[in-house]
């Protein structure tokens, strides 16, 4: 080692308090640099065994300044193009007692794995357990450091010191690989440094771009432990997986505070069609108790599931998009995931800023809709319920559209290992049935036509998130159906919500950067999309109805200021944590597939979402399809039959008819913004009708602006408005 070095690096001190370990870090020393002498191996055979190991003779292993490789001019010993290299530095620890923490900081290209003692320590983009020497990455990587970026930390905790190192003379071995033989690049850049909790000196000064990791969060924590195992696409691996939680304004302290938000078993995945290309990868999981059977458990104030989504924003660098969508979806009194934001670690590693969220399934809590078991196959039990997946690619069992070829779907709930054949011929003609009806000539028909196949409610619903996001793929990819028994409504609706990383402004394809125009009907995407709301389009009264829904929602919570207050406050959530996730993941300034703008800042994106959401409500606002008149009816001469009182209302409101009326047997009709009858009120012969603000189901109605019509059971009598609370 060159002692000189210490000229050109400084030292980091800081303090932490108690709560933190059982003794403090007093400051941090780099045990050897990436530029020190290691041994090498290029990796044309397969090296022996036990190459990893401590005890290993590597004697007769070629000797070299880091780093070692070639194409990036980061390369202090030069080799030849090849698939793999291996590394190994021997290093002497004085007093593990002495260490509270410990960082790997790696330059790569394009991944590896590094072993302490034969323990893996940590891994990127490689899969496999010991990969051959020939093994290939899955992705390129570019090294950093030769173009002024940082290296990746990876940490090591107390216990994991405990487990690796020893005192005397350790080993870190290496072995990095290409993502193929004529790959124009490979680096191998690597640093330990350790954090020391006494006034000792027994290493070196850390370089002068490191800097101290954070050791606590304003967000929950999530730890996830592979014990080892790298994390699958399919099938899913058990894990362990501890949350530290301690509420609203309170720090969470990654070492030293309980797991009192979860400790116990998982099972993990990788998930995602696109976004499994980037390096931070979306992941699904189950809480399982020890024996592995499902276990319905409450993770961060959401109601109790096994079966959940830890969902990594990448190419979204505002991080909200998702969260802004269901956000959206959930002010229409419809079920949309829930989310939580947290920072994730996994086998002691930084992977950064995540969402917590719901996974989409039947339950009463998220898709409210009946069981439907696999000896259900007659009568109203086989008719619900169903969930659906539409995409264009066939990623599960399913079937094709017969109105589109390109648009399959995919059996969600129940998944087509637990669904009989009589079942899947019953959704399969259904939603055949319904598509009919809606190509058929007589579409609109109020008898024949497609009201009686679908929630138009619900269709109007999505449809106004989906254009509020311009979301390039929402209507065509990851969009979903469900269906509940016939006794309980058997209407199809549209949704949940799902996947909207690709909206408010954030695709350069399809005119996703536009705050104009619809969805429904882009020239360059539009013929890939579902024909059903290109063709809902034609039909007036549908027009008609989103526009007043439209209205309804702008003048209460979709208003634009509550919008922007809702960015606002996630900015504000994230100000904190946001800093380090684009440290672990530099990709700010520079372009993403798809991004349509590229902020320097974190502070541009946010301001980016805003511009753009509030350009697109303008838009919208100025260019809605149809004509707002609810019911039809408010046109109607009042004929002051009744008294409504009071309005607005809380609970429950009375229709009062006048002393001079001559229907004594009158029906009140109430109607939701949509004109959908939603209650049916009979004066008999009282004077007084009191409404209690519930559905025809019993179900209490959500605040909102409804009508009324009062008639003879022939004709309208009387019309209005009325208000609730």
């Amino acid at each position: 080692m060159d002692h000189k070095r210490s000229m050109n690096y400084i030292i980091y001190f800081f303090f932490l308090s108690n709560h933190l370990f059982s003794q403090s870090i007093d400051h941090w020393e780099t045990v050897f640099f990436a530029d020190d002498i290691w041994k090498y191996r290029v990796g044309n055979s397969e090296p022996p065994s036990n190459w990893f190991q401590n005890n290993f003779d590597d004697s007769n292993w070629n000797e070299g300044q880091g780093g070692i490789g070639y194409g990036d001019g980061d390369d202090n010993t030069n080799i030849q193009n090849t698939i793999s290299l291996y590394l190994r530095m021997n290093f002497d620890i004085v007093d593990i007692s002495q260490l509270e923490m410990a960082l790997l900081h790696a330059d790569y290209d394009d991944g590896f794995i590094a072993y302490l003692n034969g323990i893996e320590i940590a891994r990127a983009n490689i899969d496999g357990d010991f990969p051959t020497f020939d093994t290939t990455t899955p992705a390129d990587r570019e090294a950093l450091m030769y173009d002024g970026g940082l290296p990746v930390a990876f940490t090591l905790s107390k216990d994991k010191i405990n487990q690796c190192l020893q005192n005397g003379n350790n080993t870190l071995a290496i072995q990095v690989h290409n993502r193929g033989i004529f790959s124009s690049d490979l680096s191998s850049l690597f640093f330990f440094s350790v954090g020391v909790n006494q006034t000792v000196t027994n290493y070196w000064p850390t370089p002068n771009w490191f800097t101290t990791p954070f050791l606590s969060s304003d967000l929950p924590i999530i730890k996830i432990n592979t014990f080892g195992e790298q994390i699958p696409n399919d099938p899913k691996i058990v894990a362990h997986m501890g949350i530290i939680d301690n509420g609203p304004g309170n720090r969470n302290y990654i070492f030293s505070d309980s797991l009192n938000g979860y400790d116990g078993q998982i099972a993990i995945e990788t998930r995602g069609a696109s976004s499994s290309n980037f390096p931070k990868k979306n992941y699904g999981f189950e809480t399982q108790d020890n024996q592995g059977e499902n276990n319905n458990v409450n993770l961060l104030g959401m109601p109790k599931e096994n079966d959940w989504i830890l969902h990594g924003p990448f190419s979204d660098k505002s991080l909200v998009r998702n969260v802004l969508a269901f956000h959206l979806g959930n002010l229409t009194e419809r079920w949309a995931p829930r989310t939580r934001y947290c920072e994730l670690f996994i086998n002691d590693q930084y992977i950064g800023i995540y969402i917590l969220m719901e996974k989409i399934k039947r339950d009463d809590d998220r898709v409210d809709i009946a069981k439907l078991d696999f000896d259900d196959n007659a009568g109203d039990s086989l008719t619900g319920g169903y969930i659906l997946q539409v995409d264009r690619f066939e990623l599960g069992n399913g079937w094709n559209s017969p109105f589109n070829p390109n648009h399959f779907f995919v059996y969600q709930y129940p998944n087509s290992d637990n669904l009989t054949t009589t079942q899947e011929n019953y959704i399969k003609n259904h939603i055949t049935d319904f598509e009919e009806a809606l190509a058929s000539s007589n579409f609109d028909d109020p008898d024949l036509g497609y009201q009686n196949w679908i929630d138009v409610g619900s269709f109007i619903d999505h449809l106004l998130v989906v254009e509020l996001s311009r979301d390039v793929d929402a209507y065509r990819l990851s969009s979903f159906l469900y269906k509940d028994k016939d006794s309980k409504g058997g209407l199809l609706n549209a949704g949940p919500l799902w996947d909207f990383n690709l909206g408010f402004g954030n695709a350069d394809y399809c005119d996703g950067w536009e705050t104009s125009g619809w969805n429904f009907d882009d020239p360059n995407c539009g013929n890939d999309q579902p024909f059903w709301w290109d063709r809902l389009q034609e039909d007036t009264i549908f027009n008609n109805q989103v526009h007043c829904r439209w209205d309804e929602l702008r003048d209460g919570p979709w208003h634009t200021d509550s919008i922007m207050q809702f960015i606002d406050n996630q900015a504000i959530t994230l100000n904190e944590a946001q800093s380090r996730n684009f440290e672990r993941w530099q990709i700010l300034g520079n372009y993403l597939w798809p991004n349509a703008f590229v902020g320097d800042t974190y502070e541009e994106e946010i301001t980016y979402l805003k511009n753009w959401t509030t350009e697109r409500l303008i838009w919208m606002d100025e260019n809605m399809i149809g004509n707002c008149n609810p019911v039809a009816i408010t046109n109607l001469d009042k004929q002051n039959s009744l008294t409504v009182q009071p309005n607005p209302f809380l609970k429950s409101i009375n229709f009062i008819l006048s002393k001079d009326n001559s229907i004594k047997n009158g029906v009140v009709k109430i109607y939701d913004s949509l004109g959908k009858e939603i209650r049916y009120l009979n004066f008999s012969s009282a004077d007084i009708l009191e409404w209690d603000g519930k559905n025809k189901n019993g179900k209490e109605i959500p605040s909102g602006i409804y009508f009324y019509s009062f008639s003879d059971k022939t004709n309208i009598i009387e019309s209005g408005k009325i208000i609730k609370m």
